[in-house]
């Protein structure tokens, strides 16, 4: 683990000031599981940013927690229309990062973003910070503030 050094991760790092760390690793953190390999943290403290498309072609970002999967339905109430999975040329256009690295703040346009009340239950959580191999610790209620989002019940119950 080093210091962030790659231009995604140092934009990450100006947009956050010094109150937070990017941490670069040398291999990829672009999964759950590699990013908590990495870290040395539980899969569900990794705080996933997922890019979906709304109806009207806006960008919705979902923060999840790591072990969770997104019920459309429910972010869809939340947002008022349809959503669906973005498409890689989406995201890179609308968030300014490759899948893998996107991290939930920072995006080239200001994505409608909701975030999963399951993150709540961690003091601090882990998220992607511009790059497959980039990383930041915060806590959820500074990923509250960073964003400006309300947590809600997103996760999809396992059947």
């Amino acid at each position: 683990m080093k210091c962030a050094r790659h231009r995604s991760a140092l934009r990450i790092q100006e947009i956050l000031g010094s109150d937070y760390e990017v941490q670069e690793f040398e291999l990829p953190t672009r999964t759950v599981a590699e990013a908590a390999d990495a870290i040395g943290c539980d899969d569900a403290q990794i705080a996933k940013s997922l890019v979906f498309r709304s109806g009207s072609g806006r960008s919705v970002l979902v923060v999840m927690c790591g072990t969770n999967r997104v019920d459309t339905a429910k972010v869809a109430v939340i947002v008022g229309e349809k959503i669906t999975r973005a498409d890689p040329d989406f995201v890179r256009e609308r968030s300014g990062y490759a899948i893998g690295g996107v991290p939930p703040l920072g995006h080239q346009t200001l994505p409608i973003t909701v975030l999963d009340r399951d993150l709540l239950g961690f003091n601090e959580v882990w998220a992607a910070a511009g790059t497959p191999n980039a990383v930041f610790c915060l806590t959820p209620s500074d990923l509250q503030t960073l964003t400006g989002a309300d947590f809600h019940d997103v996760a999809k119950l396992e059947d």
